[in-house]
């Protein structure tokens, strides 16, 4: 594992973040940083329970499903979280809004797999690994637009957890490609243990699942696009 630059109680993950911009309170992707060396203890985290949800968006509906997680630990020392990586396995991701058997379910299922998604034979794993920790400051998280339909994308304030108490950045690798992504999360060390909630979008384009593409649609009233927003919920927890 590797370390990380210190600031206080946290801690991060996930998977799948929206455009690049200023600081702030701003949900945001960046190009992937450096981590640094972990020091403390190491805490496990039950990856029976562990998973990222996920859902999807175009303007005639939507999908949602999970990525079950394979391995994950996060180092602290006192009660600051010094660092974590966790794997999650594409491979297994499910889809809930779905009749797990069904036709619709396996067409479905192998379309994320292929390569105009996930490309799951090549790159069967997503991780992360956190690179900062930051108080979250007061103020409300900024939002993007977003083109309105009947299934507009939820927005990051809306996918908040709770009261954020941190900012969290880390590498985000997927399908290949690792960009740097910072997300509000709602993060306790004690008692031995860690806890963390978040909720947030991610632009699935970052990472080179282009299908669909809504920037590329040519008339966006036919409806015959797929939104680049997925919105990323998580609950993870670490003991020793």
């Amino acid at each position: 594992m590797k370390l990380l630059q210190q600031t206080g109680l946290f801690l991060a993950s996930a998977l799948m973040i929206v455009a690049c911009g200023p600081g702030g309170n701003t949900v945001e992707t960046r190009e992937a940083e450096e981590v640094g060396e972990a020091s403390g203890m190491t805490l496990s985290v039950d990856a029976s329970t562990s998973k990222i949800n996920w859902r999807g968006y175009k303007p005639s509906g939507q999908h949602y499903g999970y990525i079950p997680m394979k391995t994950g630990e996060v180092m602290v020392e006192g009660e600051s979280l010094t660092g974590a990586k966790f794997v999650f396995d594409i491979t297994a991701l499910e889809i809930e809004d779905l009749e797990k058997g069904s036709e619709n379910y396996g067409k479905l299922s192998g379309h994320l797999q292929s390569d105009d998604f996930f490309d799951a034979a090549n790159h069967p794993e997503a991780t992360f690994e956190l690179t900062k920790v930051e108080p979250f400051s007061a103020g409300e998280i900024e939002d993007n637009d977003e083109f309105e339909t009947d299934n507009t994308p939820k927005k990051d304030s809306e996918l908040a957890q709770g009261s954020p108490t941190h900012w969290i950045s880390g590498n985000l690798t997927m399908r290949g490609t690792t960009k740097n992504i910072k997300f509000p999360a709602v993060v306790d060390v004690s008692n031995g243990g860690v806890t963390a909630k978040a909720g947030f979008n991610i632009d699935r384009t970052n990472w080179g699942l282009m299908y669909g593409d809504e920037s590329s649609a040519t008339d966006k009233a036919k409806d015959q696009f797929i939104y680049n927003t997925v919105s990323v919920e998580f609950d993870i927890k670490a003991n020793q």
